[in-house]
């Protein structure tokens, strides 16, 4: 996906997006969206051509290749359409309007998604990846339709946006708040008919890591002690972090696996991925206190913080799954190429990575992955669990070197409120996990960095930062998950801003984005144009809807500042999804742990007193389930530190307000609290 910089620039050229960048050459007469596009459509009454991606979308720039920069087929686009091209990490309402619309159509969606839709908006027909020959078919016969039948194509406008209008619908019925524990049980029985009992995951192909899933899974074992429920959950992590999915040499994860040992990877890493994953298995370490699940995390953080931090200090988007040309190129190896790397340790990485065997993908190349557990391979090899570490740290230094000498993934730098706050709550939660200050320290200086600079004058923020600008009025994602990963940076320090700053998103939301009448919020503000639907984000996917994370802040807010109306609004939105839940468990996971918080007693713990932050980092070592924890060394202006400080150092556990006698040590609140 080279640009055709012997082609003039089209308007692309003065976006911001690197997806939209990429495009800047083509010879399509691209627009952005917005609306002179759609101007331009309602004068000449052509229909619009909305074609959505991202800038590490390997398809996406498959398509690019064989038929945005040829020509011919560029000609017979300019010609027939006003084309638009649309970054969906820029405009995610944007996409989630045309993904739906396709997914109606087609039964699938994905990326590059390429919608066709009436001058005003309306999508008519669409697809996700179309080969060239196709692709012209589709140009032709759909205009030929659109000059010689009109009504035909307006009727299907009017259906689709009936259906996307309904796929949009914000429920009516609701659940009694005590049938949320029950709920949480039906999702699970539901669920694990599909789950890979041997390898993992989903027993499907490809296999998405589904962050969400996992840590509700495994929340929801611990919770009811269901050990074959712990036991796939296990095996899953295990898996995908020995896998090729996982960057055994570099660290973090690639999007999916395209295969069912989690071997095969689609090469692209994302943000949100890696910030999601960082938190998993941080609890899972809590959990089970396993090396691995140790290594996946500092080394995560580490990629994250070498390839994914830019010159600015904000978090990158994604890196790109090509290089050259090719998928993967990055990533894999020869067997001579290791050798030449390696040298004396040839025979330990030949049988830890099992080059040539299982590791063998195809061209002769291996996408390096582990056989077995670290300890049962060092007993194997002869070797102590110290010396086979550090044997390893040192190869994958000499292979990591030997990497960077490559051409590198390109790097999509602008940088996402959304994303950049799912890294900061990471950080927060694998500091907690492993005592790591210097974790929240970040986490801390990245929070106050990115609002420094997404905050807008009346109270919001801004979606996307790149080149010193803040642009795009921000979406609920950007709320919801700012908010979470402020609470959790509360919990980490008893910083009270912390706490505040949340309380003012919420209340910023909630003028602009809340549907009074269903309780639900709108993706998009009142403050921007509207679309021809204005999106209600209800499913959980591979990052959290946004209104089950809102309302996941809405509980934890209103239990930290003793704000019923915050805590009643979370519990009316549970109810009303709650009867959807059972039927599509993977679909509402993040809604699932607020069931569990509802359904199960969640407990407020709260510390005072000089020696304060010692004893709530020895506590946040533990995986609690439900709780939320709150207090000061010193004076506190929250309701619930009220009459609670005592002489010395205390911990009160509570429930719903309701405390046990105060205790001095963990220990003793450990008990308290099963």
């Amino acid at each position: 996906m080279s640009p055709q910089q012997d082609i003039p620039a089209n308007r692309l050229a003065r976006e911001s997006s690197p997806y939209l960048l990429q495009h800047a050459h083509n010879p399509v007469d691209w627009y952005p969206w917005g609306p002179e596009a759609l101007e331009r459509a309602r004068r000449e009454q052509k229909l619009l051509l909305v074609s959505i991606g991202y800038s590490s979308c390997h398809w996406c720039h498959v398509m690019e290749r064989e038929s945005f920069v040829d020509h011919g087929i560029a000609e017979l686009m300019n010609r027939l359409y006003v084309c638009v091209k649309v970054d969906r990490e820029e405009r995610p309402d944007v996409d989630h309007v045309y993904m739906t619309a396709v997914q109606l159509m087609t039964g699938s969606g994905g990326w590059p998604l390429n919608c066709f839709a009436l001058p005003d908006g309306r999508p008519v027909y669409g697809g996700t990846y179309f080969p060239p020959q196709q692709w012209q078919r589709v140009l032709t016969d759909l205009d030929r339709t659109w000059r010689e039948d009109p009504e035909r194509v307006m009727q299907q406008a009017t259906r689709l946006q009936r259906g996307v209008a309904g796929a949009m619908a914000i429920p009516r019925e609701a659940e009694h708040l005590e049938r949320a524990r029950a709920v949480a049980d039906e999702m699970v029985a539901a669920w694990a008919p599909q789950w890979d009992q041997v390898h993992g995951g989903a027993d499907r192909v490809p296999k998405f890591p589904m962050p969400n899933n996992y840590a509700f899974l495994l929340r929801h074992a611990v919770l009811t002690g269901d050990r074959g429920l712990l036991a796939h959950v296990e095996l899953t992590l295990d898996r995908m972090a020995m896998g090729g999915i996982f960057d055994q040499i570099g660290g973090g994860f690639a999007r999916y696996s395209t295969d069912a040992l989690w071997k095969v990877p689609h090469f692209e890493k994302m943000l949100y991925d890696n910030a999601q994953l960082i938190a998993l298995y941080s609890q899972a370490w809590q959990v089970w206190r396993k090396p691995l699940h140790r290594d996946v995390v500092e080394r995560t953080i580490g990629f994250i913080e070498r390839e994914m931090r830019a010159a600015d200090g904000s978090f990158c988007s994604a890196l790109d799954a090509d290089t050259e040309g090719e998928e993967g190129r990055y990533y894999t190896w020869t067997e001579q190429e290791i050798r030449d790397a390696v040298g004396d340790d040839w025979e330990l990485v030949r049988s830890y990575y099992d080059i040539g065997g299982q590791a063998l993908w195809e061209h002769g190349r291996n996408i390096l992955r582990r056989g077995m557990p670290d300890a049962e391979f060092a007993k194997a090899f002869g070797l102590t669990d110290a010396e086979l570490s550090e044997r390893l740290d040192r190869i994958r230094g000499t292979l990591l070197t030997a990497r960077e000498a490559r051409h590198r993934p390109a790097s999509d730098d602008k940088a996402l409120t959304s994303w950049n706050a799912l890294m900061i709550h990471a950080l927060c939660v694998a500091g907690d996990a492993f005592g790591c200050a210097d974790w929240i320290e970040t986490a801390g200086r990245d929070a106050r960095q990115l609002l420094s600079r997404v905050r807008r004058n009346d109270g919001g923020v801004h979606h996307s930062w790149k080149a010193g600008e803040a642009s795009i009025n921000g979406y609920l994602e950007d709320y919801a998950f700012l908010c979470e990963a402020l609470v959790a940076l509360y919990e980490c320090t008893f910083e009270e801003r912390w706490l505040l700053e949340a309380k003012a998103l919420i209340a910023h939301a909630r003028r602009h984005f809340l549907d009074e009448a269903t309780g639900f919020f709108h993706f998009t503000s009142d403050q921007d144009p509207r679309l021809i639907a204005r999106p209600v984000e209800l499913e959980d996917n591979v990052v959290p809807a946004s209104n089950s994370s809102l309302a996941k802040a809405l509980h934890l807010v209103g239990t930290l500042l003793d704000d019923a109306e915050d805590r009643d609004l979370a519990g009316r939105m549970l109810a009303a999804m709650l009867p959807r839940m059972s039927a599509h468990p993977w679909s509402h996971s993040n809604w699932g742990t607020l069931a569990h918080w509802l359904g199960w007693p969640f407990h407020e713990i709260a510390i005072t007193g000089p020696e304060a932050m010692t004893l709530r980092e020895e506590l946040a070592l533990r995986y609690i389930p439900c709780r939320v924890m709150l207090g000061t060394r010193s004076e506190s202006t929250l309701p619930l530190l009220t009459d609670k400080r005592l002489p010395g150092t205390t911990i009160h556990v509570c429930i719903d307000h309701a405390c046990r006698l105060p205790v001095h040590t963990v220990k003793d609140a450990l008990e308290e609290l099963r």
